[in-house]
């Protein structure tokens, strides 16, 4: 027998969390590659929001695994935030190599997309552990 766990109406789960604060770090992420052009200390910023993103991009892995096992119910939120962070440590390559001609938009992809995935979940229509969206 398969039980849905849920959480209550107007608690935050864990999930919203780690998707808000992936969400906010890319963001830093934007702000701090204009420092970048602009200031002595742009790049350090910079440096230390990847690494802010790329735990926040695990987290977020970690946070879908957890959802998923007391239910047993869907593993898609685990392949969103596996693929998630596949993105993120190509990002980082990226970075790392200093090809901002592919860094840029694909950063501004996986700003789009966690956008998309928290805005799923703060509303309720991410897919449930059953799979079905509510």
């Amino acid at each position: 027998m398969t039980t849905r766990t849920t959480a209550a109406p107007g608690r935050v789960t864990f999930m919203q969390v780690s998707i808000a604060l992936q969400t906010l770090a890319i963001f830093f992420q934007a702000a701090t590659a204009g420092l970048l052009l602009s200031t002595s200390y742009g790049e350090t910023l910079h440096s230390v929001g990847a690494r802010v993103m790329y735990g926040a991009s695990m987290l977020y892995v970690l946070a879908a695994v957890l959802a998923w096992r007391p239910g047993g119910g869907s593993p898609r939120p685990i392949l969103y935030a596996s693929g998630f962070l596949v993105l993120a440590s190509v990002q980082v390559v990226l970075g790392i190599a200093h090809k901002p001609s592919l860094h840029v938009p694909l950063g501004v992809l996986m700003f789009g997309l966690s956008v998309l995935a928290l805005g799923q979940v703060l509303t309720g229509r991410a897919p449930g552990p059953d799979g079905t969206r509510s």
